[in-house]
């Protein structure tokens, strides 16, 4: 939740604060306008509260790289995509740390800014649907709350479509940041989870992650996997309703299918969960996975 604001900045980039490691670059996926999206109207903004950096109508993708000092990277990257259910972006505080916590192991960093669903900025402030949130049967490991929503199908359908190119960027430039282009995985955070796994989904073999961290983010689509998925991390808050429900049927679908599976449930509130509490546990799953080998060669 944002209190008082204290700045908006339009057309700013996704981090305002200085940034945590060497940002290398900021690189757009389109030369022009996202295929789908030209139309879209309303400008994209920033609110600033605090720790706090609130990212509203995203229309043009775009990655923040944050490359690993040569002489430590071990060969890793991560895709980094936040939360925000598909209406916002949260790039605060939370995200710096865990960038520098990924840049201190050895690991790349590169943030997403996947687009939004388009939201009037004049327009007044919705609130809770009338009875509270909607129940959400978890179906196939479906935890999307609002299923059949024309237009958050098409944002999430988008977003998925960024994440694709995003991952598809990063190992044609591997090289560049002495990355092993079969070791690229995905971070996602809450509706950030759900847009890893249609990644995944959508089953291009050039985008698939070699491996999936979800921070209490569930699938937003109905999943399907066989024994050669990817390694996958889940971390949640025990009480999160649907959400907790989406992540422990994940578990059970990656198991059923004897692919790796390693899930941690936490007794805090939702603002807790953040690198912090479950990063020494990530990081040595990913060196028990085989994510955390010897130092990269600099590239020539």
């Amino acid at each position: 939740m944002i209190r008082a604001i204290s700045g908006i900045v339009l057309g700013c980039s996704l981090l305002l604060a200085a940034p945590v490691a060497a940002q290398e670059r900021t690189v757009r996926l389109h030369d022009g306008p996202a295929p789908g999206s030209e139309d879209w109207s309303f400008p994209e903004r920033v609110e600033v509260s605090g720790p706090e950096r609130i990212v509203h109508n995203v229309r043009d993708p775009e990655i923040s790289v944050y490359p690993a000092d040569p002489a430590a990277a071990n060969g890793t990257a991560v895709v980094i995509l936040p939360g925000g259910g598909l209406r916002i972006l949260s790039v605060g505080d939370d995200t710096q740390s865990l960038i520098a916590r990924l840049n201190a192991q050895g690991i790349t960093a590169i943030l997403l800014k996947y687009r939004l669903l388009q939201i009037d900025p004049d327009a007044p402030p919705q609130g809770p649907p009338p009875g509270g949130p909607p129940k959400v049967k978890i179906v196939n490991g479906n935890a999307n709350p609002a299923r059949g929503n024309p237009a958050l199908d098409e944002v999430l359908a988008f977003a998925t479509d960024d994440a694709e190119r995003a991952m598809r960027y990063v190992r044609t430039h591997a090289d560049e940041w002495n990355v092993d282009p079969q070791r690229v995985g995905m971070i996602g955070t809450s509706a950030g989870g759900g847009v890893a796994f249609g990644a995944l989904l959508a089953g291009d073999p050039a985008s698939r992650p070699d491996f999936i961290v979800s921070n209490f983010g569930p699938a937003l689509q109905d999943v399907a996997v066989t024994g050669d998925a990817p390694p996958l991390f889940l971390a949640v808050d025990a009480h999160h309703g649907p959400v907790t429900d989406g992540i422990l049927a994940l578990r059970d679908i990656w198991a059923e299918a004897r692919a790796p599976v390693e899930l941690h449930v936490y007794d805090v509130p939702a603002s807790d969960m953040t690198v912090k509490l479950w990063g020494d546990r990530l990081m040595a799953w990913l060196g028990e996975r085989g994510f955390m080998g010897e130092p990269a060669e600099p590239a020539q």
